[in-house]
């Protein structure tokens, strides 16, 4: 219990810094962070929640990254569905605090997308539904492998909440004008089901191209080292 609690703090967390960045501070008049100050706010949370919790529950923070963790062979398949129900609760917490704080601001409307994910004319830059497919399971999928190749027994010790911030950094550089970067299942829950309308609609994308990816991203590694484990 204590790791699925940690796994629903850490993933609060996450949507709480990363999806409050986007709908608090991106486009803040004047002093407004951006695509890359977004991007940087997930990966900070990642950084520092891998630390704070990662001797709990190994830092999850995201069903794609628990289901390719098990497809690399390196997580137990009972324990799959409840960090997956904890990490959803721990984003749905984090959408409604979100929620609380940001419509408190006069002209507050939901009508933005509350930095909900979506494609077409959904996308922050218009990509087909086909365009943020491939790009969701291809990100998803290289955050995996970074993740697995990170946590290997022969990986630098201390440093892999490092390189996997840094990588969800990256991610979110590339992917935010394609998708809104979900690459994390619970994230775009957090918020589409407070967004409501099309957010809904089209968040079925946004379970499954990251859980796709994140299964390729784990057989990639474990192909490449078979022997090796967390």
């Amino acid at each position: 219990m204590k790791a699925y609690l940690a796994e629903l703090i850490g993933t609060f967390w996450l949507v709480l810094g990363g999806c409050g960045s986007a709908v608090l501070a991106a486009a803040f008049p004047e002093l407004g962070i951006g695509f890359a100050g977004v991007a940087l706010a997930f990966g900070l949370t990642v950084v520092s929640m891998c630390y704070a919790i990662g001797p709990i529950s190994g830092g999850h923070l995201n069903p794609a990254i628990s289901v390719g963790l098990w497809a690399g062979g390196r997580f137990p398949a009972g324990k799959l569905l409840p960090y997956i129900i904890a990490q959803v609760i721990g984003g749905l917490i984090a959408g409604g605090v979100l929620y609380l704080i940001a419509s408190g601001k006069a002209g507050f409307d939901l009508a933005g997308g509350f930095a909900s994910n979506g494609y077409g004319e959904h996308s922050p830059g218009g990509y087909s539904m086909l365009s943020v497919l491939i790009c969701e399971v291809v990100m998803t999928m290289m955050f995996v492998f970074v993740v697995m190749g990170s946590t290997s027994k022969k990986a630098p010790a201390g440093f892999a909440p490092l390189a996997i911030g840094l990588c969800l950094t990256l991610v979110h550089l590339i992917s935010i004008p394609v998708s809104n970067t979900s690459v994390n299942p619970a994230r775009s829950t957090g918020v589409a089901l407070y967004a409501g309308g099309w957010a809904i609609d089209q968040l079925w994308l946004f379970w499954l191209a990251p859980i796709v990816g994140g299964v390729l991203g784990g057989i990639l590694y474990r192909i490449l080292d078979d022997n090796q484990t967390a």
